[in-house]
């Protein structure tokens, strides 16, 4: 048995592993990161970067069907070669994965430790049946993984995660997505528009990330206009049948239907990796799931010398998210006992399916939970259907709301769907950590034709709804035509 003495141990390889290893490094030489499985990121091996690569190759099929709108007849057929697809998604995948492996091999040997680790106590951590580690202070870094219903695992091959999606080496037939979430929108979309039946469904009527009801109702027809979407379906039955899964379920008249499908994709949410640390065995407060609370500003749980980061954690971040609290994670465990509050930077996220989601700041739930029924914010609104450049490229599907304060007249939020939403999301996000109000925000210049001059008609819907600015008028001869 081997006895390591450390500074800092880092329990997780991935992104908020990698960025804590650093940030620590900056304070000591005494830093060792533990890992079980593959050093590098969910997002380049099984996430964003895969499947951004699954939806380009699916908005290349959508823009040759959508060429006739504009006088423009491809001849023939389009060929859809599977094979050819999937072997570029997992060429150009692991290209992404190298990337982060020659980061991962510039990291000393003596630093990295295979194997699982879990807590003896506060400070010490026993990895498999062969390290033991004393550690001065300590990085909970360990991810998360895809969640479902355990009675599920009967469909055995047929029952698959995003991660298997990305290790075909041909397109199946027909797929019956189950979590209308970013990984369901995402890959459920991409397939359809590749040649495979894809059938969605959900539970509670949620759609994406969205908590706006008129931009979540709004998502739902949009999505059903493509493929079958019943975001509160009601299955009777799900089996396997030879090498395929019969799901028997109502339809939204009440009638009862069957189908038959090749795979059944669980994208039904994601558990925090902390129920096999043993964290009983440390004094860490934990919260109703088993995952220790944290401070949001500096990541220190309850245990002073024990910090968390990344998916890890109660808060559930995404990529860029779980690399900033890698770093503030790392940096306060290797600073210790000088705690310093990092910088959280204001939320966004992205759907990208087509059209795009899009949320920054605070959600609409988070709003009406905070100022409740008050009055004491409003809603300027846009929709993209008349938009003039959304038009011109016959993307002309979505709505933006936006939200404001009362009084103060500063920029809260939005929520979205639209053309370019990912790029809109950035212009408001950058407005809302600058915690600029509306007003401010149109003082801020405005190209035409963009996408963009649609931002700037929802913040003046908002600025007049807010008192602060003229009610809007339906032509602005100073915008320009289709604005």
């Amino acid at each position: 048995m081997n006895t390591i003495t450390t500074d800092v141990a880092i329990i997780g390889g991935g992104t908020a592993g990698l960025g804590a290893y650093r940030a620590a490094k900056a304070h000591t030489d005494s830093v060792v990161m533990i890992e079980g499985g593959p050093y590098g990121t969910t997002c380049a091996r099984v996430g964003c970067m895969p499947s951004k690569l699954l939806i380009a190759a699916a908005e290349s099929v959508h823009q040759i069907e959508k060429a006739p709108g504009f006088g423009v007849h491809p001849q023939g057929e389009i060929v859809i070669n599977g094979r050819e697809v999937m072997d570029r998604v997992k060429r150009e995948r692991d290209r992404f994965v190298g990337f982060v492996l020659e980061g991962v091999d510039e990291i000393p040997a003596e630093d990295k430790i295979s194997g699982y680790a879990n807590f003896i106590d506060n400070t010490t951590l026993q990895v498999d049946d062969h390290t033991t580690i004393h550690a001065k202070r300590i990085v909970i870094a360990t991810g998360s993984r895809p969640a479902y219903p355990a009675i599920w695992n009967d469909l055995g091959d047929r029952l698959i995660i995003n991660d298997d999606v990305f290790d075909w080496d041909d397109l199946p037939n027909s797929v019956a997505v189950f979590g209308p979430g970013v990984i369901g929108l995402e890959l459920g979309q991409a397939l359809k528009r590749l040649g495979v039946e894809v059938i969605m469904f959900g539970l509670g009527g949620q759609v994406g990330p969205l908590t706006d009801p008129e931009v979540m109702a709004y998502a739902d027809k949009t999505f059903n206009e493509e493929f079958y979407l019943d975001a509160d379906v009601k299955v009777e039955s799900m089996k396997r049948v030879d090498n395929a899964v019969e799901i028997q379920y109502l339809d939204k008249q009440g009638a009862l239907k069957t189908i038959v499908v090749d795979y059944v994709l669980a994208a039904t949410g994601r558990r925090p990796n902390t129920d096999k640390l043993s964290l009983e065995n440390t004094s860490v407060v934990l919260d109703e799931r088993g995952v220790p609370h944290a401070d949001h500003y500096t990541l220190q749980t309850s245990v002073d010398s024990i910090f968390i980061a990344g998916d890890a954690s109660n808060q559930l971040p995404l990529l860029h998210e779980a690399a900033d609290q890698g770093r503030i994670a790392g940096d306060n465990a290797g600073r210790f006992p000088d705690i310093r509050a990092g910088l959280r930077r204001s939320k966004i996220s992205a759907v990208f399916s087509d059209p795009q989601i899009a949320m920054v700041g605070e959600s609409y739930k988070e709003i009406t939970t905070r100022l409740g029924e008050c009055g004491c914010f409003a809603t300027g609104t846009v929709s993209f259907e008349n938009q003039g450049r959304s038009r011109v490229m016959l993307r002309n599907k979505g709505i933006l709301n936006v939200y404001g304060e009362q009084g103060t007249g500063r920029f809260l939020g939005a929520e979205m769907m639209g053309p370019n939403a990912e790029h809109l999301a950035h212009l408001l996000a950058w407005a809302h950590q600058n915690q600029m109000t509306v007003s401010q925000m149109l003082e801020m210049p405005f190209y035409h034709p963009v996408i963009e001059e649609g931002v700037r008609t929802a913040l003046r819907d908002l600025n007049a709804k807010l008192h602060l600015g003229p009610e809007m008028i339906k032509h602005c001869l100073d915008c320009g035509p289709g604005c």
